[in-house]
C-alpha cells in the first residue's frame, strides 16, 4: 500500500465524514466545523453512529475523551461500545450524547484551587474542529475538559479562544482593507520536535533517568559534540529503522511528519510536520511524542523527550512556527514581492512586533518549566530575553518607513559556486538567525524558546492573544480615520518608532546583547519563579480576561500549577540525586577505595618497600570525595526539610532556586569528579559514554 493509499487510514477525517454521513448530516457538521454553529443532538447521534461503525471497522472495541488537562500531558478514559441486549448477550452503541459528553474526575487533576477535593465532576466537551482517530483497539476523540463550574481544565480551551479572539480581530482589519470574501482568520503552526533516543536496557539502569528523564549525574565522555560530526550526519541502523515505523505510524494518524535528521547532540534528533491549524497541530504534536516513546519502545530504544537529558551536550527544544492565514488560503504574514509597498501585510508584521514587545514576560512564561530553565541562555538555544529578528531587508523597510525616507531595495545577488556543473540560484534576501528567540523566517515567525516536552498550546495561547490585544487596538484607531491610507502610515511608523527596542538582528548568543538588552529596557526573566509572577500583573490580566480567553480565576490557577510543578520537579530530583548518592554511589566508590587499599597492603606484604604511591593517592583522593559526597548530600536532604516551612508556593520556588538547585550542582561536580576517578567496572551507572554512543 503506498503512502497516498494509507495516509490518514485511521482518522475520521473529512473525507469519511463525506462518505458515512448524510448530506444533511454533513453539511451541518461542517457548519459547526468552520462556522461554530451549534450541533444539534440528532446530528450528533447521526454522527456517533458513523463514527462508531468506522471505528469498529478499524477493530476499535472502546472510546476515550481525549484531553489535555494541566499536566503537560494527555489524559484518557476507555469505555466499551457494549451495552446488554435482552437476550443476555450485548450489542454494540454509542450515542450523541456519549460522543458530545464525558464526565471524568476533574479533582484529581491540577487545578490550582479552582477545584477542592470533594468537588470530583467535571466534563468533557467533544471538540469537532479536531478529527477523532483510531489507535491500537480505541476511538480517540478529540476533547475540551472543564469544572462542574464550567472553568477551564485544560490547554485546549484557552487555545479555542485565543484562536477565536485572534479571528475577530484580523477580521476587523480585513475588512478596513475592503476584502469581503474572508470568512474567517486563522493561526497555523509547524512545531519542530527535538529528542534523544538511547538503549532501553541502559536506560533501566539509570535512576535519574526513570524517575526524572534527565541525568543527574554523569562526567563527560572524551567525545562529545565537538566535531560537529552528528548534525545532518547519516542515520544510523536502528535510528532509521525507528524513524521508517514512525512515519509510518504518524501517517496513518493523519500527522502530516516530513523532515527527519541528526541533531547537533550524539543521539540527538529532530522531526518537524507541514503547518496546519493552531488547534489540530497542537493535538499533532502530543500525538507525536507518544507515539515516538512508543515506537522507540518496540526498538528496544527510550526516546527521552527532556529539555536537558545530558549536560556538556545540547537540550532538546521545539521551534514554534507560526503565522497567520486566511480561510481562502492567503498567508497574511507573506511580504510578497514589494513589502514596502504592502500596507496589508506592514499592518500584521507591526502588530506582531508591538504585541511581542508589549507581552514578552507572557511569552517567556509560556515556556517556562524547571527542565526549560537548563536551557534557555547556553549556546544551543535562545537567551530568556525575548527579541525579534526580522533580517536585513524588512528591518531597511521599516527604518525607511520610520525615517520617511524612499527605499531603495535590496538586490538579490546570483550565487556562483565556482563550479560549472553545480546551478546558479539566486540568494535569499536576508540570512536565518538561529540564536534569536522570535525569527521571521520568511512568511512566518519561528518561536525557539519552546522546551521539547511541553505543550505547545500555552505558547500558542500568548502568541494569539497578544496579536489579537494589538490588532484590537489598531482595529480601533484605523475605524475612526477620516483618511484610511494616512492613517494607516501613521500607525505603522508610530508603532515601528516605539516598538524598536525589541527588533535585534545580531548574536543572541553573546554577552553583550545581554547588556544592550538591558539598556533598552528588555525584561531578561532568567527562571520560572523570576517570570511566573508575571502572569498575575495587571496589564495581563486584563488583557487576557478583556478577550475572554481566560478568567481570573482560571489565570490565578495556572500561576499557582506553574510554580507547584516547577517545586515538584525539582524536588523529585533532588531527592533522587540524594537517593542514588546514599545507596549506591557512595557504596560503589568506597568498595573501589577498599580495593585499591587492599592492592597496596598486598603489595606492602610482598616487599615492605615496594612503591605504592598511586594508590596511596588514590585511596586519599577517593576517601576525601566520599566525605564531600556524604556531605553535600547530607546538606542537600536538609534543604528539602526546610522547603515544608515556606510561606507559599512562590517561596518555596525561591528557595528552591537560590539554594536547592546550588546545593544539587554542588553535589553532582562532586560525584562527576568521582566517577572519573573510579575503576569502570565499579561504577554503579551506565556513563554518558555508553548512554549518547550506544545505540548503532
Amino acid at each position: 500500500m503506498t503512502i497516498p493509499e494509507y495516509f490518514g487510514s485511521m482518522v475520521f477525517d473529512d473525507r469519511v465524514m463525506k462518505a458515512r454521513l448524510s448530506a444533511d448530516v454533513y453539511h451541518s457538521l461542517r457548519q459547526t466545523i468552520d462556522q461554530g454553529t451549534k450541533l444539534d443532538l440528532s446530528v450528533a447521534n447521526a454522527v456517533a453512529a458513523a463514527m462508531k461503525d468506522w471505528a469498529v471497522e478499524k477493530g476499535a472495541t472502546h472510546f476515550t475523551h481525549w484531553f489535555q488537562p494541566m499536566t503537560g500531558i494527555t489524559a484518557e478514559k476507555h469505555d466499551s461500545f457494549i451495552s446488554p441486549a435482552p437476550d443476555g448477550r450485548v450489542i454494540l452503541e454509542f450515542s450523541g450524547k456519549e460522543l458530545i459528553k464525558g464526565e471524568p474526575d476533574a479533582s484529581s487533576f491540577p487545578s490550582g484551587g479552582l477545584r477542592a477535593t470533594f468537588e470530583a465532576r467535571g466534563y468533557t466537551a467533544w471538540d469537532p474542529t479536531s478529527y477523532a482517530f483510531v489507535k491500537g483497539k480505541v476511538l480517540y476523540i478529540p476533547t475540551a475538559f472543564c469544572s462542574y463550574g464550567g472553568e477551564a481544565l485544560d490547554k485546549k480551551t484557552p487555545l479555542l479562544r485565543s484562536m477565536e479572539a485572534l479571528n475577530r480581530q484580523a477580521m476587523r482589519i480585513l475588512r478596513l482593507f475592503g476584502n469581503e470574501g474572508v470568512k474567517c482568520v486563522h493561526t497555523c503552526v509547524g512545531p519542530e520536535q527535538e529528542y534523544f533516543l538511547i538503549d532501553a536496557e541502559l536506560y533501566k539502569r539509570r535512576p535519574d533517568l526513570i524517575y526524572t528523564g534527565r541525568t543527574l549525574f554523569g562526567a563527560r565522555p572524551p567525545k562529545g559534540q565537538e566535531l560537529d560530526d552528528h548534525y545532518f550526519g547519516s542515520i544510523k541502523p536502528r535510528v532509521a529503522a525507528f524513524m521508517e515505523e514512525l512515519n509510518e505510524e504518524l501517517w496513518k494518524l493523519g500527522v502530516q511528519v516530513k523532515t527527519e535528521h541528526n541533531e547537533v547532540a550524539p543521539a540527538q534528533h529532530e522531526l518537524a510536520p507541514i503547518y496546519t491549524t493552531t488547534n489540530l497541530a497542537t493535538d499533532h504534536n502530543q500525538l507525536t511524542m507518544q507515539v515516538m516513546q512508543t515506537v522507540a519502545a518496540k526498538h528496544g530504544m527510550v526516546c527521552l523527550l527532556h529539555e536537558k537529558p545530558f549536560a556538556g551536550v545540547n537540550g532538546s527544544g521545539k521551534h514554534n512556527n507560526w503565522s497567520i492565514s486566511t480561510d481562502t488560503g492567503v498567508n497574511l504574514l507573506s511580504p510578497g514581492e514589494t513589502p514596502h509597498e504592502n500596507a496589508q501585510f506592514l499592518l500584521f508584521l507591526c502588530a506582531v512586533i508591538q504585541a511581542v514587545d508589549d507581552y514578552q514576560d507572557l511569552l517567556r512564561i509560556s515556556v517556562a518549566t524547571a527542565g526549560n530553565d537548563h536551557r534557555l541562555g547556553a549556546n544551543e538555544a535562545p537567551p530568556a530575553v525575548v527579541s525579534i529578528f526580522l533580517g536585513d531587508e524588512l528591518t531597511a523597510v521599516l527604518q525607511s518607513i520610520e525615517s520617511d525616507a524612499p527605499y531603495h531595495g535590496t538586490e538579490r545577488t546570483r550565487m556562483k559556486l565556482g563550479v560549472p556543473a553545480l546551478p546558479r540560484f539566486l540568494r535569499d534576501t536576508t540570512d536565518r538567525n538561529r540564536t534569536s528567540p522570535f525569527a521571521f523566517t520568511g512568511n512566518k515567525f519561528e518561536f525557539r524558546m519552546l522546551g521539547s516536552s511541553s505543550s505547545i498550546a500555552c505558547t500558542n495561547i500568548m502568541l494569539n492573544s497578544a496579536v489579537a490585544d494589538t490588532l484590537r487596538k489598531f482595529a480601533d484607531r484605523l475605524e475612526g480615520a477620516e483618511d484610511f491610507e494616512s492613517a494607516i502610515h501613521t500607525l505603522i511608523r508610530d508603532t515601528i518608532i516605539a516598538h524598536k527596542r525589541i527588533l535585534f538582528n545580531g548574536n543572541g548568543y553573546d554577552d553583550a546583547w545581554l547588556e544592550e538588552a538591558a539598556r533598552r529596557g528588555l525584561s531578561n526573566l532568567r527562571t520560572t519563579p523570576d517570570c511566573v509572577p508575571c502572569l498575575l500583573e495587571k496589564k495581563n490580566v486584563d488583557m487576557l480576561t478583556g478577550l475572554g480567553v481566560y478568567t481570573a480565576a482560571e489565570l490565578q490557577s495556572r500561576y499557582e500549577i506553574t510554580l507547584e510543578n516547577y517545586c515538584k520537579t525539582v524536588s523529585i530530583e533532588a531527592l533522587t540525586m540524594v537517593d542514588m548518592a546514599r545507596r549506591d554511589i557512595l557504596p560503589a566508590v568506597e568498595r573501589y577505595a577498599a580495593q585499591v587499599s587492599g592492592a597496596a597492603a598486598a603489595k606492602k606484604a610482598v616487599d615492605s618497600q615496594l612503591p605504592c604511591a598511586y594508590e596511596t593517592g588514590l585511596v586519599r583522593r577517593l576517601s576525601g570525595l566520599t566525605d564531600r559526597i556524604a556531605d553535600e548530600t547530607a546538606a542537600l536532604e536538609q534543604l528539602m526539610a526546610q522547603l515544608h516551612t515556606a510561606a507559599d508556593g512562590a517561596e518555596t520556588a525561591c528557595c528552591i532556586r537560590d539554594q536547592v538547585l546550588p546545593a544539587m550542582a554542588a553535589l553532582r561536580a562532586t560525584v562527576d569528579e568521582a566517577e572519573t576517578q573510579t575503576a569502570a567496572g565499579c561504577w554503579p551507572y551506565p556513563t554518558y559514554g555508553e548512554l549518547l554512543f550506544s545505540v548503532r
